[in-house]
C-alpha cells in the first residue's frame, strides 16, 4: 500500500509538471492545478516532471519488490 501511494504521488506530480510546461510552451499559460496556487516558471515545471518520474519509478520498483 505504501509503495502504491508513493507511485501515485509521483505520477500526479509528473503529470502536473507536464501540464504546466506544456501550457507555457504551447498555450497561453500553464494548465493543470498548480498554477492556481503558485507562479512556477517553466524550468520549475520541467523539474517537477523529472522529480515526479523519479518518485513514480521508486514507488513502482518498491511495489514490484514487495510482490516478489
Amino acid at each position: 500500500m505504501k509503495n502504491e501511494t508513493i507511485a501515485i504521488i509521483g505520477w500526479i506530480t509528473a503529470v502536473q509538471g507536464a501540464l504546466g510546461a506544456g501550457g507555457r510552451l504551447y498555450g497561453d499559460g500553464p494548465w493543470g492545478l498548480l498554477h492556481q496556487w503558485w507562479d512556477i516558471p517553466t524550468a520549475g515545471y520541467v523539474v517537477l516532471i523529472a522529480v515526479g518520474a523519479v518518485i513514480a519509478v521508486v514507488g513502482e520498483t518498491g511495489r514490484k519488490r514487495a510482490k516478489a
